[in-house]
């Protein structure tokens, strides 16, 4: 089981945290890295999409299961 770990970071212009679990916070990387692009202008871009009424934690594990779930694909 995988702990949950605290990461901060600026999107447009105000620093803020999410918590997640490595694995992750890992494929997050992965997918910033594919649409070569730095990590947090990929958090600000699926903070942008979100529900006002979801967490930015929330948001981000969401993308990150849909991303696996379109088999890895960026897009």
């Amino acid at each position: 089981m995988s702990l949950v770990r605290k990461h901060s970071v600026a999107i447009r212009g105000h620093r803020t945290s999410y918590s997640l679990e490595q694995p992750f916070h890992e494929v997050l990387l992965s997918i910033a890295a594919q649409k070569n692009m730095p990590l947090a202008a990929l958090i600000a871009e699926i903070d942008a999409e979100r529900p006002r009424d979801a967490n930015l934690s929330s948001a981000l594990r969401v993308h990150v299961l849909r991303w696996v779930q379109a088999g890895g694909r960026t897009g």
